[in-house]
């Protein structure tokens, strides 16, 4: 038989859920020609996560998403409370890993969103395909095989059973924590612990109208035989409870009245899963021919404790697209790729570690927000988000971190206007790059901008198509396009010794 004619995506991506999505959107937005495969049918059917954090919805806002993803969300506290059941008076109550709205407005244009994933995949799936994304669902990854020029994959159509190929410049395992992505590519993974087996039954109940107060983001019931977590999951009344699995999965009814203390209920059972709460690493992001990538529950999975596994792996995502991209365009050097794992592989295990100890107290704003980066790429006094702070630009009043999506960015001091010149500079050469000077292109709306950038009269920073921040600079006039070109160099994985570093790790 002759095979179907053969497709030739740049980046192949394999897997669907938030993690795939996201390095999809990222790689499309870029004009990069991607493919993304998914076994299943659609997008999940299941709530799953429920926490956007205010990081997620920092990127989902840059897209233009941020208003249709709120249109999905609870009313909720931001806490964890505890009673003996659902309905009856709270015993204590302690901070989430998520910032209040006051916390976060502080910090950053956005704040947090409480959604289910089944609300947030699709409409991260129709911004994929209107920029330009190729989704193919029922769609199986057979066979992957990789070599110098890229990668080779064989697709199976679960329903018609004919398989195709399909040939990539580089492939990103996003296929869960069971990826078939992972082995392929030679990397293995370790088991961190486990808490337990479970059970998440989903299901809905006219339960919010019975209750004394709002529910909580998470409801922890400590009733004997009930013991387990209530979490909503929508706002027409969608749970999901989570608790010890006792091995009988029939009719978990009765449990459910037992743990909301609803003794007359009638629970519509929508699903009934047994799961072990884990946590996993996998021992590499990035395949040693440099081929292939992991992202989401392939790379790093956590338990569900501290909602922070989905929003762990859309950041990822949002970090390893931009550097796709770039090196596909020509902009960057194969270090930059090397600097994902640099980046993120460390954030990943710290999240999965934390997430199997339950209570563990965090500052919410740090986790999300305060991540800092070490790599090859990064000079010793970078590496952090670019702060938040309000400034007015081309007529509006918006965030600085509204700034550097989809390219680099120089932020010059009043007297910075030689960095602004270096950047137009590099402009010319084809670079995505722009350079913005406070009193000319930027103007502060109040001293936040000044006290958070400390840029000075002359100073600068670059700040990379991420948000993060990649160098500091400064120096005299007549240096700066010299010293701009050597930073961006070394931003871009162009740099000698940023690619000796790499080598050597």
């Amino acid at each position: 038989m002759t095979p179907p004619r053969q497709q030739h995506p740049e980046v192949l991506v394999v897997g669907a859920g938030p993690a795939g999505l996201s390095t999809a959107i990222g790689l499309a937005r870029a004009g990069v020609r991607v493919l993304l495969v998914e076994r299943h049918t659609g997008t999940s059917p299941f709530p799953k996560s429920t926490g956007v954090s205010t990081r997620t919805m920092e990127v989902l806002r840059a897209w233009g998403l941020e208003d249709r993803v709120r249109d999905g969300a609870m009313r909720v506290r931001t806490a964890v409370t505890v009673s003996r059941s659902l309905v009856e008076p709270e015993r204590m109550s302690t901070p989430t890993a998520f910032p209040t709205d006051e916390q976060a407005g502080a910090a950053s244009p956005t704040r947090p969103c409480f959604c289910a994933q089944d609300h947030l995949e699709p409409i991260l799936l129709e911004h994929l395909v209107a920029v330009g994304g190729r989704v193919r669902f029922g769609t199986e990854l057979a066979e992957l095989r990789t070599h110098p020029g890229g990668v080779s994959a064989e697709l199976l159509d679960r329903a018609s059973g004919r398989r195709s190929r399909v040939h990539a410049r580089y492939v990103v395992g996003a296929d869960g924590p069971r990826s078939t992505v992972r082995p392929a590519l030679g990397i293995g993974v370790t088991d961190l612990g486990t808490l337990g087996e479970f059970v998440a039954v989903t299901f809905r109940a006219d339960l919010a109208r019975r209750m004394p107060r709002t529910p909580s983001v998470i409801n922890v019931v400590e009733l004997p035989g009930a013991e387990g977590l209530l979490v909503p999951t929508s706002a027409d009344d969608r749970w999901i409870y989570a608790g010890r699995s006792t091995g009988d999965l029939r009719d978990p009814r009765e449990q459910l009245r037992l743990a909301t203390g609803v003794p007359d209920l009638e629970p519509e059972i929508l699903t009934v899963m047994p799961f072990t709460m884990g946590a996993h690493m996998a021992d590499a992001l990035r395949s040693r021919d440099g081929r292939g990538f992991l992202v989401g529950d392939a790379a790093h999975r956590t338990t569900p404790e501290g909602g922070i596994g989905m929003n762990t792996a859309m950041h990822a995502a949002h970090n390893l697209a931009w550097k796709l991209a770039w090196v596909l365009r020509g902009h960057a050097g194969e270090a930059l790729l090397d600097s994902y794992s640099e980046e993120r592989r460390p954030v990943g295990l710290a999240n999965a570690l934390r997430s199997l100890h339950p209570g563990t107290a965090v500052d919410p704003l740090a986790l999300d927000l305060g991540v800092t980066y070490d790599s090859a790429v990064l000079a010793a006094d970078a590496g952090q988000r670019a702060p938040h702070a309000w400034v007015r630009h081309a007529g509006r009043r918006i965030s600085a971190v509204e700034l550097f999506d989809g390219r680099m960015t120089v932020l010059a001091g009043h007297g910075g206007g030689h960095w602004r010149s270096a950047a137009r500079e590099l402009a010319a050469d084809g670079l995505p790059i722009v350079g913005l000077s406070v009193g000319r292109d930027l103007h502060p709306v109040d001293a936040t901008f000044a006290e958070r950038y400390r840029l000075g009269d002359t100073g600068a920073v670059l700040v990379r198509p991420d948000g993060y921040l990649a160098c500091r600079l400064d120096g005299s006039t007549r240096a700066a396009s010299a010293t701009l070109r050597a930073a961006v160099r070394r931003a871009l994985g162009r740099d000698g010794a940023a690619a000796t570093r790499v080598r050597a790790s």
